[in-house]
């Protein structure tokens, strides 16, 4: 009798906390409490009355909600996982175990709407440049729709003239990094332990395969496809695929231009233009210089945006301070 009494009491307490969490914020005099009444809070999960938090959020046992972090409606937080700093968590958001958000650090790190934060990833943290000064602010930019797996980092900026980010629509898979200062577009994919570099710039539509290095401030075009174990340590210019360590071109993305729905027309002009710079017949004495000059006063050629695009990202990459393209060989692409 006395062990049933015990337990009667225990869940009456427990019902108690739960009832009190929901709604600690949501009684505060000042109106502060920035917790709607329908959102969930487990009694074990420590969150700051000056946090603000949406309606419908859920927050599950063991996180933690900082003083400056914002929820925003309808986000889920996993068990043990954590929003710290000045952090920003648009809506429709999911956080799994273990997670950890933010940092206390001057600066902020934004993330938009309907994101997935991975198991253990850790998002908008110190950066590991050893030129970052200990108070500096430090930002990190995340937009909406992105997929960001187990174990990933993402680093914020080191300095506060710069900024780390991420677009939209991005799948980035388990034990990827993304380094200070990068800039990373939309709709790419990138494969289990792709690393980036600080300052790297990441285009649209790309596709790592896995175990990719990518060398600090490179360029890497829309459309390019990196192969698996890659070392790239120069540019990889828009369309083209690379390979090897140090990695090479190996010619056009084709299979990732007919995916995104690049005409057969488009698809024959980026062949017929690669081939003028890249496969030059065995009696032709041009340098790659002349040849790419050459394909610049090829009307007919350039009358296709791709074309255009293509050469346009050749050239961009041999400006000053960047690393110029990927070394190249005669690989066959019909």
């Amino acid at each position: 009798m006395a062990a049933a009494a015990s337990r009667a009491a225990r869940r009456v307490l427990s019902q108690r906390l739960f009832t009190a969490s929901r709604h600690l914020h949501a009684s505060a005099p000042d109106g502060s409490a920035r917790e709607a009444s329908t959102s969930f809070i487990h009694p074990a999960a420590i969150v700051h009355p000056d946090a603000a938090i949406g309606q419908g959020v859920s927050i599950g046992p063991f996180c933690t909600v900082g003083a400056s972090a914002r929820i925003g409606d309808a986000c889920q937080l996993h068990t043990g996982s954590h929003v710290m700093g000045h952090t920003e968590l648009g809506e429709g958001c999911v956080v799994l175990n273990g997670a950890i958000l933010g940092a206390d650090l001057p600066g902020r790190t934004i993330i938009g709407e309907n994101n997935v934060i991975g198991n253990y990833a850790v998002v908008g943290v110190k950066c590991q440049d050893l030129k970052y000064k200990s108070g500096e602010e430090c930002f990190l930019h995340i937009g909406n729709n992105n997929e960001i797996r187990e174990y990933c980092s993402i680093h914020r900026s080191s300095k506060a003239s710069d900024c780390t980010v991420i677009g939209d629509s991005n799948l980035i898979m388990g034990s990827c990094h993304i380094a200070h200062d990068c800039k990373i577009g939309n709709s790419n994919i990138f494969a289990n332990n792709t690393l980036f570099g600080g300052h790297v710039v990441v285009e649209d539509y790309t596709h790592t395969a896995g175990a990719v290095v990518v060398h600090q401030f490179c360029h890497i075009g829309s459309f390019s496809f990196l192969g698996g174990g890659s070392v790239v340590a120069q540019d990889v210019p828009r369309y083209m695929m690379v390979a090897g360590d140090r990695a090479e071109l190996r010619g056009l993305n084709l299979e990732g231009l007919r995916r995104n729905g690049f005409s057969d027309q488009e698809v024959r002009s980026l062949r017929k233009a690669y081939r003028k710079v890249f496969m030059p017949a065995s009696t032709c004495q041009s340098s790659f210089e002349d040849r790419l000059a050459e394909l610049g006063r090829e009307i007919e050629l350039l009358e296709s945006p791709s074309v255009s695009s293509m050469v346009e990202s050749i050239r961009t990459s041999f400006e000053q301070g960047r690393r110029g393209i990927c070394k190249f060989r005669s690989w066959n692409i019909s």
